[in-house]
């Protein structure tokens, strides 16, 4: 597993090479919650997944992603909000032969 550095800001974009995997990542605060989307290599593999607490936010091998992400709060059970991130809620990538 490998963490994910995040600022405290309600929209940013992340870069990262992750398993030779060009990675592109978007995280912002909406009303209704913390949302997700991700493109590799160029191409989409997801968008506007809404994000919970330690649930994998890929989840299907076919969407074109070695391994999986996901965000988990470290000082309890919720869903993560922008004002958290970096230090209560942190972003991880899951390499293939972790899942």
């Amino acid at each position: 597993m490998q963490s994910i550095p995040l600022q405290v800001l309600p929209s940013q974009v992340v870069s990262v090479v992750l398993a030779k995997q060009n990675c592109q990542i978007t995280i912002y605060q909406k009303t209704t919650g913390l949302y997700f989307d991700l493109v590799v290599n160029g191409n989409p593999v997801v968008n506007t997944r809404l994000i919970r607490n330690a649930v994998p936010l890929v989840r299907y091998k076919h969407l074109g992603l070695l391994g999986d992400f996901m965000v988990m709060d470290m000082q309890g059970l919720s869903d993560p909000e922008y004002s958290g991130l970096g230090s209560r809620y942190q972003l991880t990538y899951i390499e293939a032969y972790e899942l």
